[in-house]
């Protein structure tokens, strides 16, 4: 059975896909999840979701901005792939649907972070043509 996506643009359709957040971000739990969907949707956040048959196996927050060193963009955000479904390729279906999306809205470029230690993403997003350009910088207060 080919894989099926789903553009999501309602809190109600993305809290399901709680467990494979989980898998990415741990730390978040399920109630801190559902309060930071309410801001993120404030301001354009979607989700693009790849299922198997009816089981959610990959996502990818989206969001469509510009900035001037990249033009309009499309950041992929908390990009993850369920670990029962990795090296299956939903990886590459996932970032082309994206790719697509983001011509069809008019963006110029595709964004994302990968966390330093994950260097399998790495080598993923270069294989997929994305290049390194620096340091994404965080500081909690």
């Amino acid at each position: 059975m080919p894989y099926t996506f789903q553009v999501l643009t309602q809190k109600s359709e993305m809290l399901p896909h709680y467990p494979l957040i989980r898998q990415l971000s741990p730390g978040v739990t399920e109630e801190r999840y559902a309060y930071l969907l309410d801001d993120m949707l404030a301001h354009g956040y979607r989700m693009v979701a790849v299922f198997d048959g009816e089981h959610c196996v990959g996502l990818s927050g989206i969001w469509v901005a510009t900035k001037i060193y990249s033009g309009r963009y499309l950041e992929l955000d908390n990009v993850v792939v369920a670990e029962t479904h990795r090296s299956k390729g939903i990886g590459k279906l996932l970032t082309d649907f994206v790719q697509d999306l983001a011509i069809a809205e008019g963006c110029e470029t595709l964004m994302l972070d990968a966390y330093l230690e994950n260097e399998k993403a790495h080598a993923f997003y270069e294989r997929e043509g994305f290049s390194k350009r620096g340091y994404h910088f965080l500081k909690r207060f």
